[in-house]
């Protein structure tokens, strides 16, 4: 099988591809000067590997004509769809590059398979319009399209993180994948697992701070009288930071939104302890916490970031987990290696500029994930998954449910 990649962006996905099919390096790579800085890091990857394909940019070589491949993959950009979008619009701008690189690929290189990542929604309903728009795209090229709804802890891994992916299967019929369900790994083995390196430069720790110095983590450290790591073992759930802590001190459970009944005991405990300091570091500590509890029982929501211990699992790799997420045994937080390596990505694998990029890592698919939906492609290319007189197919992977669509349905009918 032979493919290509369109906008890979730091190349998660790509990689997968090329795992699946024993090392096999991409025809070309294509994109947009756009997405220069995002693509460099796989782009530079490749060439150390020996590739000596075309990297193209379709802005630029609007004449280029590609070459025919059985695979194209692509991790568009999905902020009009992110949970972190502050827009509302369903069927905006920030969409547009699904559409421009799926009539691109479907008309000028017509593969066997177009897929895709892109945030949750999609398969929601702030997706529907999207869908409508994928759909009437694939039709007039004569694909049909499916949505698979997933989590990567659910197929194994350690991070939460709610992803869709999308596919353009040539033919008239779609093709129902597998649930992929598994066991899913420790965050504290995915980190302890990396080897750092001397002279490494993905091996620096790019946060020196050391965790131990904030002063509500030191206050827990000495009411408790554990060391870092013994505190991460010993901690009751998994994805915990400070506030999660505060409130299993006061006995309560955690609560993202408005909350009513709670006596956030816990905090007025750690708030109590940094009156008493003089330093400002807890002044800001404790100026923060009262606001926090003021505006919690007034009934509204806070921004809860704070250190982040890696026990069990963690959430999505995003925001501000990459410089706040802690060893599980070292007093420090990780090195760029160890970020690396929560997304699956190569032992050998650089991250370009890393103090520029370092949120390049997050714009990203976990590779072991996106092999996952590779392993589906092989198969519908290999006639080994059962086809549905369907144009269009939602599953959803943590409910191990489907609904298809009969041409005569509207997509409201069935759209979780």
């Amino acid at each position: 099988m032979k493919y290509s990649s369109i906008i890979p962006l730091i190349g998660g996905e790509s990689i997968a591809v090329m795992n699946k099919l024993n090392g096999q390096m991409p025809e070309e790579v294509l994109s947009y000067t756009g997405f220069a800085d995002n693509d460099s890091h796989y782009i530079n990857y490749l060439r150390g590997k020996g590739w000596k394909g075309e990297y193209t940019f379709l802005d630029e070589k609007t004449n280029h004509k590609p070459k025919k491949v059985d695979i194209v993959n692509t991790v568009c950009p999905c902020a009009g769809l992110s949970s972190l979008s502050q827009h509302k619009v369903r069927n905006e701008g920030h969409n547009d590059w699904m559409y421009e690189s799926a009539h691109y690929v479907l008309g000028q290189i017509q593969p066997k398979v177009f897929w895709g990542e892109n945030a949750p929604r999609l398969a929601m309903e702030p997706g529907k319009e999207v869908v409508a728009k994928l759909r009437d795209i694939g039709k007039e090229y004569g694909y049909t399209f499916s949505v698979y709804k997933t989590k990567s802890l659910i197929q194994g891994y350690s991070q939460i993180r709610d992803r869709t992916f999308y596919f353009f299967w040539k033919g008239d019929q779609t093709p129902l994948l597998d649930y992929i369900h598994r066991p899913h790994e420790q965050i504290e083995d995915t980190i302890l697992n990396v080897v750092n390196k001397k002279g490494d430069p993905m091996s620096v720790v790019p946060n020196q701070k050391k965790p131990s110095d904030d002063p509500v983590y030191k206050y827990f450290l000495n009411k408790t009288g554990m060391t870092h790591a013994e505190f991460v073992a010993a901690l009751p759930g998994p994805n915990m930071n400070l506030f999660d802590y505060m409130d299993y001190i006061g006995g309560e459970t955690k609560c993202v939104g408005p909350s009513t009944g709670k006596t956030y005991s816990g905090w007025l405990e750690v708030l109590e302890h940094l009156k008493g300091n003089d330093d400002e570091h807890s002044a800001r500590w404790a100026k923060s916490i009262e606001r926090m509890v003021a505006k919690q029982k007034a009934g509204g929501s806070v921004m809860r970031k704070s250190t982040t211990f890696p026990k069990g699992h963690i959430g999505a790799f995003v925001g501000h987990y990459p410089s706040m997420l802690t060893h599980p045994v070292e007093d420090r937080y990780l090195t760029y290696r160890e970020m690396l390596s929560i997304m699956y990505l190569p032992e050998d694998f650089e991250l370009l500029h890393p103090k520029k990029f370092q949120n390049h890592i997050c714009q990203n698919v976990p590779v072991k994930t996106a092999e996952d939906m590779m392993e589906q492609v092989i198969k519908f290319c290999n006639n080994r998954l059962d086809l549905i007189d369907t144009d269009y197919i939602l599953q959803d992977n943590k409910r191990k449910c489907h609904e298809y669509a009969e041409n005569s349905l509207q997509l409201d009918q069935f759209m979780v």
